[in-house]
């Protein structure tokens, strides 16, 4: 078992205007599960790749335990990596799938059948191993190439987006199956998702990447609590977290009947270049409900989304001067009516803070 690091890892593809990965710094540790996530082209596919050896490092290095790894040529990393669409063998057995890897790598027959009889023991597949790819589902299959990654028993695991093609359900089924495994093997595991909620729910830390930058690494829990800028409290959260622009008074920001107390060297960061207004970041869960419109905002509901033991309202609001959207938890058991107008007020010790400028989150 290995950890890895990045350091200043960049990637630069010919004829980009800006670097894919720009000077990565990252240490994952032996043993951990990361999760890398963010949108569509920040970047988190080309870190992966990089570790993989598939992209070349344009600047700075990785290592992979002791190993500079960073022009070593794919084969010789120790890695394991699990794609998107499964890239199983569709004339072969699943037990051949499973132990073609160390059949190339010359291992001996005895040794193979023992490794491929463990994993599909480990992944439930023993009475699958005499099937080929179609008489199997996208699950299954799935279980299959993690099976052909864990046989080869590398350093680190690579998972690029591995349950993009299964059903919400099965989504679900799956990623449990994968995070149990992966904790039980102790392989270091590299992850890459879209999907913020198998992030949360999946990795020891998560890492938010934004225009080939990293944006935040922490534990799912310390970045919902925590978020480091306006990008990662937007991103990370489902549903998203509310963002609304407020003005700077004396002694913290107006929401509205509401001041939200700020120390002044808080403020003095906040308000650097001029700046008269501050970011303020309210969860859907950290409003409060009162009985009327004195010191609250009336908050108009367009949309319930009713997801059983949860309920969101979507509202329409005015904050000063502005029109904004508003996200509030409701009761799931007396949902508000289209049309209703909700009295709320957020709670001052749940609120984040954010530079209205740099989107850099402001300690009150």
């Amino acid at each position: 078992m290995a950890g890895v690091v990045y350091q200043d890892a960049s990637c630069v593809y010919p004829g980009a205007e800006r670097p894919a990965v720009d000077k990565l710094n990252l240490e994952i540790a032996d043993g951990e599960f990361l999760v890398l996530v963010g949108p569509s082209g920040c970047g988190k596919s080309t870190s992966l790749r990089m570790l993989a050896g598939l992209e070349e490092v344009s600047s700075g290095g990785i290592f992979i335990g002791d190993r500079d790894v960073t022009h070593l040529p794919p084969k010789d990393r120790d890695i394991a990596m699990v794609f998107q669409n499964y890239a199983l063998y569709p004339h072969m057995t699943v037990a051949e799938n499973m132990g073609f890897a160390l059949k190339i790598a010359k291992v001996d027959k005895a040794t193979i059948a023992k490794r491929v009889e463990e994993a599909a023991k480990l992944l439930e597949l023993t009475e699958y191993l005499g099937r080929k790819p179609k008489a199997l589902s996208g699950g299954q299959r799935q279980r299959v190439a993690m099976g052909r990654a864990i046989v080869r028993e590398p350093k680190v695991f690579l998972m690029d987006e591995p349950l993009s093609n299964l059903d919400a359900k099965l989504r679900v089924q799956t990623r449990t199956q994968i995070a149990s495994l992966q904790r039980r093997l102790g392989i270091t595991t590299v992850y890459v998702t879209h999907d913020q909620v198998e992030a949360m729910t999946m990795g020891d830390r998560v890492a938010v990447l934004k225009d080939g930058l990293l944006q935040q690494c922490d534990t799912p829990r310390a970045m919902y609590e925590k978020p480091a800028n306006v990008f990662v409290a937007g991103f990370i959260g489902s549903p998203a977290m509310n963002l609304i622009e407020v003005p700077i008074v004396d002694g913290g920001v107006k929401f509205d009947g509401l001041t939200i107390p700020v120390s002044r060297d808080a403020l003095g960061v906040a308000s650097g270049g001029g700046a008269t207004t501050l970011t303020v970041g309210v969860r859907p869960e950290s409003f409060d409900f009162v009985g009327s419109a004195d010191g609250a905002i009336a908050a108009t509901v367009n949309l319930v989304e009713e997801l059983g033991a949860d309920a969101f309202a979507y509202c329409s609001a005015q904050v000063g001067d502005h029109d904004v959207d508003l996200i509030v938890r409701v009761d799931a058991r007396a949902v508000p009516m289209k049309g209703d107008t909700l009295y709320v007020r957020p709670r001052g010790s749940e609120t984040h803070l954010f530079s209205a400028t740099s989107g850099e989150r402001v300690d009150a």
